[in-house]
């Protein structure tokens, strides 16, 4: 499957808490989102990858500093990802994944073949697990802890020999790793000097794979700011 190039875009300014709300439901669908948040980067890059620039537009926010009338009238759980579209709101990261799969052009995220798409559910419904165990090993011995869920992801690239991703090609399942991934990889090297590839090659091939696609890296965000965030939030 060929990857689809993306036109580079420039990113619309952060809304904050003074901004005015857009008009909801005139039609336009809009993409709720943080640019540092690894959740509502999941839906940014299947929008992108599927070539709907022009279809969705980002309305990113400052999430320390949010509108009010996000939570009253767009997303009562005050969070992001949220999707505006046909008169409804969608949220919930991995379900936007499919939805934006399931509802509008561009290249399918998800295979026909039922055991690749099996395989998949059992990997997303995994994700909990895996975050759930990486990060409070930042607060102990990442190798120690962290590792075997490394290891996991490195078992689970080789079910599949047909391409370097999960399920062989690319799929929603490696966009709802890689938001993840991205912090990991850059925090536990910096500030452990651990580096997740290390001994791992079907990781490795995965990340520099993933690198080159457009779509993804586009969506990536500044490696200093993700190590000063994590060190704030989890080692503090």
């Amino acid at each position: 499957m060929a990857t689809p190039t993306v036109v580079p875009e420039v990113r619309p300014l952060s809304l904050e808490a003074d901004a005015e709300q857009p008009s909801l439901f005139d039609g336009t669908t809009r993409l709720y989102m943080a640019y540092y948040c690894p959740f509502a980067q999941r839906a940014w890059i299947t929008r992108n990858y599927k070539g709907l620039q022009d279809k969705i537009k980002l309305v990113p926010l400052n999430l320390q500093n949010r509108p009010a009338w996000y939570k009253e009238k767009v997303n009562p759980t005050n969070k992001v990802p949220a999707l505006e579209h046909n008169g409804k709101v969608i949220v919930e990261s991995l379900d936007l994944i499919k939805y934006i799969d399931s509802n509008f052009e561009g290249p399918s995220l998800f295979p026909d073949d039922p055991a690749k798409r099996k395989f998949g559910e059992e990997l997303l419904a995994y994700i909990d697990t895996f975050t759930g165990a990486v990060y409070p090993s930042f607060k102990g011995d990442p190798p120690k802890e962290a590792g075997p869920q490394f290891d996991y992801l490195e078992n689970a690239l080789q079910k599949f020999d047909d391409g370097p991703f999960f399920l062989g090609h690319f799929s929603g399942v490696d966009i709802a790793y890689i938001t993840f991934m991205e912090r990991f990889h850059i925090f536990l090297n910096e500030i452990f000097n651990y580096d997740i590839k290390k001994g791992r090659p079907h990781l490795a091939t995965w990340i520099e794979e993933f690198n080159k696609i457009d779509a993804y890296k586009q969506t990536k965000y500044d490696p200093k700011a993700i190590v000063e965030l994590y060190k704030k939030r989890f080692m503090a």
